[in-house]
């Protein structure tokens, strides 16, 4: 959430930001409201000056002696409009409110500006895509052949957009969570294993209510939802508290299934594991303070590369632009990994600091040495996915014969498992 006193006091920087964003949101309408809530405010004070006074005179009549009646009626009038007054109040805060947690996160000045993914800038390449003497096959058609992805049953059991793993692909999945758990491990995140399932006011407090609700699993009839990502929990493992300075920065990751309706992505992807309702991920999240947190970023970032690297995966990092950043980000870096059958890097990680948006929304404050509580900055990146992860493999590893070679840094979570062959046909 933004501050409000920011947007009360200094409208145009805000105004800036949305526009940087390409946002229709109108600074102009929340003034307005803003400017009601106030003016409610001070006519239920003035009122309630009023009553109190009014009540002192009444008590003094009667100790007089004196007929109070009038003067009673007038109190039971004044009470009535203040009731109704403090309701117009609660709305007009509510109103407010509502419309702060419309607004996307102010970008930071590092972000490029931009429309859309076409003013994206890279950072950086590792890793030389590999030269093929065949024509590489996508990754969905190599995990059918392979006997490792079964769409038509998974369709059959859920609908479209769902996969089964089976035998190999099964088993590389989980080499893969703790491949990526040991080396968040390593780096001194703390393990987490959180709930699926969270209510609205932790899905508000990291920004996907109210403005992503149709692109959740929501439980009928309950205020809870599937988790389209473990940053959800662990970014409000803190919410409502106040850490120690010197406790930060704190590190945590987890791997879960995540459920996305992708209610937005109708026709992307469609071929494949790429973008699916059900996935498995690797989540890191971080607290940190408000002058470390671009620091930390950076460190997050890192984490994310080198998995890629130790799994011998080409990929490239660029800095989304404003126009193309999520809605709680200040700052995100895609890292986007090479798939050769598409020739195309594909997004596989997103590492973004959120500054103290998401902080303000659940509340999540560090109290400096002799100082005053304020809000730290919450940062979160894929660790990775699997899925992604695995398309990458079958597509960078392929092999003439129809086999696929497991990078180095897997065989031992594999059980020596080096190439995967094709079945045998009877």
């Amino acid at each position: 959430m933004i501050d409000l006193k920011l947007v009360q006091k200094q409208p145009h920087i805000l105004a800036g930001a949305l526009a940087d964003r390409h946002s229709d949101i109108d600074v102009g309408e929340f003034l307005a409201l803003d400017k009601r809530r106030r003016a409610l405010l001070a006519e239920v004070e003035a009122m309630k000056n009023r009553r109190n006074t009014a009540s002192g005179q009444v008590a003094a009549l009667k100790r007089e002696g004196k007929d109070t009646a009038a003067m009673q009626a007038e109190l039971g009038a004044l009470s009535d409009r203040i009731k109704a007054l403090d309701m117009e109040a609660g709305q007009a805060r509510a109103d407010v409110e509502a419309w702060l947690m419309r607004v996307p996160n102010i970008p930071d000045g590092s972000v490029p500006r931009g429309r859309d993914e076409t003013a994206n800038v890279e950072v950086r390449r590792w890793g030389r895509p590999r030269v093929f003497d065949f024509s590489p096959v996508e990754h969905g058609d190599i995990g059918v052949h392979l006997d490792g992805f079964d769409f038509e049953r998974a369709g059959r059991l859920a609908g479209s957009r769902f996969v089964c793993f089976r035998g190999w692909a099964a088993r590389l999945e989980r080499a893969l969570v703790n491949f990526f758990l040991d080396q968040h491990a390593a780096n001194g995140y703390i393990e987490i294993n959180p709930p699926l399932i969270a209510n609205s006011a932790t899905m508000t407090g990291t920004g996907q209510l109210p403005k992503f609700e149709e692109d959740l699993f929501a439980l009928r009839d309950r205020d809870q939802y599937l988790i389209p990502t473990a940053e959800v929990p662990l970014t409000n493992l803190y919410a409502g508290e106040v850490l120690d300075e010197a406790s930060l920065p704190r590190a945590f990751c987890s791997a879960t299934p995540c459920f996305r309706a992708e209610a937005g992505a109708a026709g992307k992807d469609t071929r494949g594991i790429i973008r699916m309702h059900q996935f498995t991920k690797v989540e890191m999240v971080r607290f940190a303070h408000p002058e470390d947190s671009f620091n930390q970023l950076e460190i997050m970032c890192g984490h994310a590369c080198r998995l890629l690297e130790l799994l011998e995966l080409p990929y490239r990092v660029i800095t989304l632009c404003t126009g193309d950043m999520g809605f709680s980000s200040a700052k995100t870096y895609d890292v986007e990994v090479w798939l050769p059958a598409q020739t195309v890097h594909r997004e596989i990680s997103s590492c973004s600091n959120c500054t103290d948006f998401q902080a303000r929304r659940a509340n999540i404050r560090f109290r400096p040495q002799g100082g005053k509580a304020a809000f730290l900055h919450t940062l979160n990146g894929s660790g990775l996915p699997t899925g992604r992860t695995i398309a990458a493999i079958l597509e960078n590893g392929q092999q003439k014969d129809g086999s696929v070679r497991l990078p180095r840094a897997l065989i031992p979570y594999m059980d020596g498992l080096e190439v995967i062959e094709p079945p045998k046909q009877p």
